[in-house]
Formats: structure tokens, sequence, C-alpha cells
């Protein structure tokens, strides 16, 4: 697929789930038992867990979700992300991480030991080899975007919506076999949102959070849910963050750049990217390459509407209009994207009002 159509696809699906990323933050919940647990206010709650510092664990992470997505197959770049079985996070506590996705027979492996991340898939024996410029990995969490765990999840959450949400301790859970209290945010009324509320499981020891969902209006099952199913708090092997490529593994090595040319396209996709409101119904517009939705397949690309943004476009999407100009609308349980004939974009977790009142923003 053309970078052209990548842009437009990733408009389309990396945003519609949700402001600031709700998308990768949350599943239907395990029973567990109800222990019992020191009074804590939400308050304290809340600061324990953005000052948490849990150290080194391995722990098994159960993704699941009822978005009321269309069966997009391989359409979306990145859209299989949300059909992960399962992954196993190690990681040392300072600043070095494996990862290992499993989807069905396959098997993605990402290792980062601070100053190289390597990416490895099972499916074709290929990895990737980047290495870090040290201006990037002085910076906190650098490479280890890959990794998706509850506690990033929630920690980010957390600083995006708690301004404007009602923050309560509701009792507390069982969760991966550590007694955890249940932290619930709620927007407060004046916020416009398609969701209920977010419910993040706190370990009562670590304040890690092991569990985030993400309920939707009108449902009582969780739209979204990141939980780890077993963890454990405990120093990790140090081979665990190397790498070798295995026997007949096709790499490529890469070192990024980061030239003027580099920073200024940051800088212009920056200036493109604004946010309407804040809080829940913060919405995100931009704009992408006018004629990428009139792009064809160029040569040696599959023919088919998966190749093609407007046939693609009028399977998942439906057509809309108004006083912004006209394009597409997708919807799902927890968000919502608007991307229009002439490339602009408005995403949120919000209702498509919401969305067009960004577009009509000047």
């Amino acid at each position: 697929m053309n970078p052209k159509k990548r842009a437009i696809t990733a408009a389309v699906i990396g945003t519609a789930l949700g402001a600031g990323g709700l998308a990768f933050v949350a599943m239907p919940a395990s029973a567990g038992d109800k222990p019992s647990l020191p009074q804590v206010s939400a308050e304290d709650l809340v600061q324990s867990v953005l000052k948490a510092n849990p150290g080194a664990f391995d722990g098994t992470v159960k993704v699941s979700n009822d978005l009321g997505l269309p069966n997009l197959g391989n359409a979306i770049p990145g859209g299989s992300a949300l059909n992960i079985d399962s992954a196993h996070i190690f990681s040392d506590g300072a600043g070095k991480s494996r990862l290992a996705v499993v989807q069905g027979v396959n098997q993605e492996t990402v290792v980062h030991d601070g100053t190289t991340v390597w990416d490895y898939s099972s499916k074709n024996n290929t990895a990737t080899k980047v290495t870090i410029p040290d201006e990037v990995a002085k910076q906190k969490g650098a490479g280890s975007e890959k990794t998706p765990d509850p506690t990033t999840a929630a920690t980010d959450l957390l600083a995006k919506v708690r301004e404007s949400s009602n923050v309560a301790v509701d009792g507390t859970a069982t969760v991966a076999d550590r007694p955890a209290y249940e932290l619930v945010l709620t927007p407060k009324p004046a916020e416009r949102t398609l969701l209920r509320e977010i419910r993040v499981a706190v370990d009562s020891q670590t304040r890690m959070p092991l569990r985030v969902q993400v309920l939707a209006n009108g449902t009582t099952s969780p739209a979204l849910e990141l939980a780890f199913s077993q963890i454990e708090f405990k120093a990790q092997p140090a081979d665990l963050f190397t790498f070798s490529a295995p026997k007949g593994a096709k790499v490529t090595e890469k070192t990024p750049t980061v030239d003027q040319k580099t920073k200024d396209l940051a800088e212009q996709a920056q200036e493109a990217t604004k946010l309407y409101g804040d809080g829940w119904d913060t919405v995100v517009t931009g704009k992408v390459p006018a004629d990428a939705l009139n792009a064809k397949p160029q040569s040696g690309e599959r023919q088919g509407r998966n190749s093609d943004p407007k046939a693609l476009l009028s399977r998942i999407a439906k057509p809309v209009s108004g006083a912004w100009g006209s394009g597409y609308l997708l919807t799902t349980k927890v968000g919502s994207a608007v991307l229009t004939d002439d490339g602009r974009f408005a995403a949120g977790a919000v209702p498509e009002q919401v969305l067009y009142e960004a577009l009509g923003q000047k």
C-alpha cells in the first residue's frame, strides 16, 4: 500500500477509536474476590498511581474488545492490533523491556535494550534492528511505544481526563491474583462523550494499574479492556533484553536521523493537527493529502476494494455532509471519526455532531 493510502486509512482507524488513543485502553474483566483493603481517598490513589515505580516485573496481558468495528480484514494498517490474543511483557524497571505478542500461530517479539530496538516477526522470519539516536534514547520511554500494558494506558488516561472527571474509589477487586482498588472516572455533566466511565484496577501494594476498562453509554460490559492475567514483581534475567536474529531471518538495520527536514515535517504535522475541546470530549482535527482519496493501485499492487481508499471508505463508513463539507463517517461504541472529501479529518470519543462542530472551526 502506498504512503498516501496508509495516511488516509491511519487517519480513519487510528483516530476513530477515541481521543488520546482510547482504543488501546481496555477489555471485559474477569470475576474475582473482593479483598478487604484499607480505605484510601480517590485523590490519594490517583497521585500514587502517577508516582508509582513498581520496578522489574513480567506479566501476561490479555486484550479483548467489543468496539462494534466492521470486519476490516487486512485493509487497515495496524487494525490487526485489535485482534491480539495475548502479550507477555518483561521489564527490568529501568527502561529495558521485552514484548512477545501472540496473534494466532504467529508471534511478534520486540526487545528494547535502551539504545537498540529489535522487532522480529515469526510470520515471515524478518527482523528490524533500529538504533536509537542519543537525543531520543535519553527521553523517558523512548522506543517502548509498542508495549500495550495497562500501566501506560491508565497513566495516560488519568493525565488526560482527570480534571474533567468525577473520580471515586468503588471497592476492591482481585486481578492477576493480586488485591487491587477499583478507581472509577466518570465524565462531568458538561462533557459530551460516548463514554460512560473508565475503570482502573490499581495494585494495592505497588500502585501499578493492573487492568483498564472503558465502558460506553448504554452498555453494561466494557467495550475495551486491557488487563494483566498474570504478573510477578521480581528481577529479570539480563539476557531477556538482548536479541539475536534466528538463523535464516532477513535482517534490516535502521538508524533514524533527526535532520532539519525531519524536524520541519514534524512541525508542519503538529501545526496541521489541532484539538477542539478538552477532557472527554476532545476532538483531534487535521489534514491528509487531498488526492489520497483518489489514489489508484500502483503497478504490482493488488487490485480490489482494499487497495482503493474510496471503495474501502464506502464499505466501512457512511457518506455524510453539512456546512463543513462532505465526507465519510466511521463510528464505534467508544468513538467516531469523519474524513472529508478534501482530506480533513476529525475524531474523538464523541457523538458525530461534536465532530461536525470541530470541522466547522476556522
